[in-house]
């Protein structure tokens, strides 16, 4: 059997794990075929089953009672038409080409790649990048700053007047204090508050060390993204309550 190349058409070859564009020669027999197809797709010739779409017409099947002599040129190939492959096997049979969760793959340990000399790793500590910069802030360093930058954004200064986020909370207030206060966990600036109402929980003092002056129960500590500053007067309970009344 000759096989030529001279009139080789090309024709998009589809199944359920591949597709591509391949040339074949009208001169092949469908067994040829078969066998060209099986390592593209990964079926089998005896559980190939091909079907023929020219354009906007059906499906027609690739298919004959001897299929070692029957030649493609028996069926009406045209540039790009398009040949699926349809697996018959029972789907259990199947091999998913597309699924690499059972891939076996390969974790260098980390011992070993710290000592690599052609690793990005080994390319940051040359150049002194990230955690390597022997001028970059720590961790407390980079919150401490963003904390800051929160601050100076909301325009947190002290004898500023302030209500308390979120909305539902409603108390307002004068900021008394704009700082550090290492007896509170948590790293960054406090904003210490003086409300208008005896709703806080200190007089400015936290753990024994003042920080402001205000009555009991007259003083908070909260962090910055909590306060909204602002021109808000004191609320006046006084006079809904005699409406209420």
């Amino acid at each position: 059997m000759s096989f030529q190349t001279a009139a080789d058409v090309p024709i998009l070859v589809a199944s359920s794990n591949s597709s591509s564009e391949r040339r074949i020669s009208p001169s092949w027999s469908i067994a040829h075929l078969k066998s060209r197809l099986e390592p593209i797709t990964g079926i089998p010739v005896a559980c190939q089953q091909l079907t023929l779409r020219v354009g906007s017409q059906d499906a027609v099947p690739i298919t004959a009672a001897d299929e070692e002599q029957t030649q493609l040129a028996s069926f009406a190939l045209q540039p790009y038409a398009e040949i699926t492959v349809l697996d018959t096997r029972p789907p259990s049979a199947h091999t998913d080409f597309s699924d690499l969760s059972a891939v076996p793959k390969y974790t260098m340990p980390s011992t070993e790649y710290e000592t690599r000399s052609d690793s990005v790793l080994a390319w940051k500590k040359a150049q002194q990048l990230g955690r390597f910069d022997p001028n970059a802030p720590s961790i407390e360093e980079q919150k401490i700053r963003a904390s800051e930058r929160e601050v100076e954004e909301r325009g947190l200064t002290l004898s500023s007047r302030v209500r308390l986020l979120p909305a539902t909370d409603a108390r307002r207030g004068t900021i008394s204090y704009v700082g550090l206060v290492p007896e509170i966990p948590g790293l960054g600036s406090w904003i210490g508050i003086t409300l208008d109402e005896p709703t806080g929980k200190n007089d400015g003092s936290v753990k024994g060390k003042k920080y402001f002056e205000c009555g009991k129960n007259y003083g908070v500590f909260v962090k910055p993204e909590r306060c909204e500053a602002g021109d808000f007067p004191p609320l006046d309970l006084g006079d809904e309550d005699m409406e209420e009344l």
